[in-house]
């Protein structure tokens, strides 16, 4: 038996049935553990300012490193670019759609002074940076409740990954994509991540999309080389065409104001290097002292 640790929300748990449903078809046999992550428990603050990285993946890899669960699975963006000792990234499935959508109404019906919600700072600096005039303000909880928090009125639109959009089947409620070249994606957006004990890693290699894995490698290590806080809008996307790989990079200030960007390509076989010479591109661009006013 393969326990498997998530958290609650809904979007959670059907990322793993996913794995669990792939694993039954290897003949494995599973069960879920509902875990609870401090990103769970609170709710009335803003992501970015709770400060703490491994904000819904700490305790489920306390679970893991106790042994009491064999294997979490995470939306990679919320991994944080260290793991603990022990732990690895036995697996990175095939990606789901990278972009951000718009759900309510397009960019172009909203009004000036329409009310945007996102939970996420980087959504936020892009939307302002393309808008100024629009009225972006947070929004948290599950996709099932900012939906509902969009449907009572309180936005007129709100942002959200397109991947656990489509994942939950309200892919038909999205109103507009934008593309990474419009406003770039959170690092590893649209991939899930099977995280487990370095001795338990041959559990889920089976699940591992080589050109997925690539990809977000070289996004991870743009990330790790600038460092940074929650409060510091950072966003990647790697795309793999047979064996050249393109990596798109930005840093920008909360405000928008300030968008640093980085457009680079390079080879397969080396997407750390990749994602560390995009990171130094912005870095003399001023990414430091961007990074530096967020923290």
């Amino acid at each position: 038996m393969i326990v498997i640790g998530s958290r609650g929300s809904q979007l959670a748990l059907w990322q793993s049935r996913w794995v669990a449903a792939r694993l039954a078809s290897f003949g494995e046999e599973t069960r879920i553990e509902i875990i609870k992550t401090k990103g769970d428990q609170v709710q009335d603050v803003p992501l970015g300012q709770v400060g703490s990285k491994g904000l819904f993946t700490k305790e489920i890899e306390d679970a893991l490193l106790d042994g009491s669960v064999d294997l979490a699975v995470h939306s990679l963006k919320d991994m944080p670019t260290e793991l603990p000792p022990g732990l690895v990234l036995a697996a990175i499935p095939e990606r789901e759609d990278v972009r951000d959508a718009m759900v309510g109404r397009t960019l172009a019906e909203l009004q000036a002074g329409a009310r945007v919600g996102t939970g996420s700072l980087r959504r936020g600096a892009q939307l302002r940076a393309l808008r100024p005039d629009l009225d972006v303000q947070g929004i948290r909880g599950n996709v099932d409740t900012r939906l509902r928090k969009l449907d009572e009125g309180q936005y007129d639109a709100i942002m959200l990954a397109s991947a656990g959009l489509t994942r939950l089947g309200w892919a038909g409620r999205i109103s507009q994509y934008f593309e990474p070249s419009e406003i770039c994606p959170a690092v590893g957006q649209g991939a899930l991540a099977i995280e487990t004990h370095e001795s338990k890693r041959g559990i889920a290699a089976r699940l591992h999309d080589a050109s997925t894995g690539i990809a977000v490698r070289a996004e991870r290590a743009l990330l790790a080389t600038l460092g940074g806080g929650c409060q510091v809008p950072v966003g990647a996307h790697a795309k793999l065409t047979g064996n050249a790989l393109q990596l798109r990079g930005i840093v920008a200030s909360p405000d928008g104001t300030r968008i640093l960007r980085s457009l680079l390509a390079g080879n397969a076989e080396a997407p750390e290097d990749l994602g560390r010479r995009a990171a130094d591109e912005l870095i003399q661009q001023g990414a430091r002292e961007l990074i530096e006013k967020g923290d």
